[in-house]
């Protein structure tokens, strides 16, 4: 499975299932983060043009600039086999933070 989360992984994971998946998380988080476009391209060496056309989810983005998107924008991609690691709400489980909370009962 394919999944993106705020770095830390603290956050909901977005289960990925093309690129304007992965293109539309990066603008909601550049969103987010109060970053305009020329600002992230900036950050991250493309150009302006190339941030449009991958947030508008151009099938053929270089995935190693999408990555350093990504990256920029402090975002996670994990890539684990259906099913590992996670719920079946989409969600990680901390299993740590599980058996203390119950414990603590």
């Amino acid at each position: 499975m394919l999944s993106l989360s705020p770095n830390g992984g603290k956050g909901d994971f977005m289960r990925i299932r093309s690129i304007r998946d992965i293109a539309a998380t990066a603008r909601g988080r550049r969103l987010d983060l109060g970053l305009n476009q020329a600002d992230l391209a900036r950050r991250v060496g493309v150009s302006r043009k190339w941030l449009v056309e991958f947030e508008a989810g151009k099938q053929s983005a270089e995935l190693g600039l999408v990555l350093r998107v990504l990256d920029e924008l402090g975002l996670l991609l994990d890539l684990s086999p259906e099913g590992e690691g996670q719920s079946s709400t989409g969600k990680t489980v901390d299993l740590d933070a599980l058996l203390e909370e119950h414990r603590q009962r």
